[in-house]
């Protein structure tokens, strides 16, 4: 059984950073594509970032790259989101999501598995 737990949310002001953690477990990882989406209220869940456990290639949508960055430690099964230079548009629940299929696609449906999100709340 594959578990995803974010963490690492909370609030900041525009202009900061955070950090957020997705610790995965129930599998081996290897072969996965990992990826980052998040859901403002009342909109859809959007692609944020990818990252191919294999190999650590990336791929970032255009409305964050240069600013977020993915990554992950093989030794702790645990990917990362950087988000700098943060802006209120970026306020949404953030979801970690997996599937054993490698190659990256920003698309939700594209994932079997999901976490529960965390909240990230940027002030204006």
């Amino acid at each position: 059984q594959v578990q995803l737990v974010e963490s690492g949310g909370g609030l900041v002001q525009a202009g900061g950073s955070l950090r957020l953690s997705c610790a995965a477990s129930g599998r081996t990882f290897s072969n996965y594509r990992m990826a980052w989406f998040r859901q403002a209220p009342g909109k859809e869940r959007e692609f944020v970032a990818a990252i191919r456990w294999s190999g650590g290639n990336t791929y970032y949508s255009d409305s964050v790259k240069g600013r977020f960055t993915i990554s992950r430690d093989n030794a702790k099964n645990t990917v990362y989101l950087q988000m700098n230079s943060l802006k209120p548009e970026d306020t949404a629940v953030y979801y970690c999501a997996a599937d054993p299929q490698g190659y990256m696609i920003p698309y939700r449906a594209g994932y079997d598995y999901w976490g529960q999100g965390t909240q990230v709340t940027v002030s204006s």
